[in-house]
């Protein structure tokens, strides 16, 4: 069924069969639970906290050891959805890459994919960052990052910089 055609069906509807649809998908739902929770009450600041909690634990989870780079890029994906501002988005993706930067200082050098991931994500950063004209906002925090991998190889240290000073002469 197409969005067009959806929506067609949904206008037939009268307001207390959407209304049980809509709570039907919430109970089932986790993620459109998330979403609704956060539409009807936007309290943003606490959204933040809750998926910075998310970005990290997929470097440090709670129980056990791994890290698991896909759950921390969904968190991402998932709050980005919740078109949130600018300014808390860029704090979501510093989280994630200080995230990435720190478990690499404490456990050693990962692949490249690891990497990959880290370094896209702070690019996303950078841009976002220039982009909403946020960058003396983020300076001090991004230029930290730099600091702390200045030990690291594979040119992981040389990418962010050149990310860096592409939005900071």
């Amino acid at each position: 069924m197409s969005k067009r055609e959806l929506k067609k069906k949904l206008e037939s509807f009268d307001k207390k069969k959407l209304i049980d649809l809509i709570s039907d998908f919430y109970d089932k739902n986790k993620s459109i639970k998330e979403y609704l929770d956060y539409y009807v009450n936007p309290d943003e600041k606490e959204t933040l906290k809750i998926y910075k909690i998310k970005v990290r634990e997929a470097f440090y989870p709670k129980r056990g050891f791994g890290f698991k780079i896909a759950f921390g890029k969904k968190a991402i994906s998932d709050f980005r959805k919740l078109k949130p501002s600018a300014d808390s988005l860029i704090d979501l993706l510093m989280t994630y890459v200080e995230s990435g930067v720190e478990f690499t200082n404490d456990f050693g050098d990962f692949d490249e994919g690891f990497y990959s991931s880290i370094e896209s994500v702070y690019y996303d950063a950078m841009k976002l960052i220039d982009k909403n004209g946020l960058r003396d906002n983020y300076k001090i925090r991004a230029h930290e990052i730099l600091k702390e991998t200045e030990n690291i190889g594979w040119g992981f240290h040389d990418s962010l910089s050149d990310f860096y000073y592409e939005i900071y002469d």
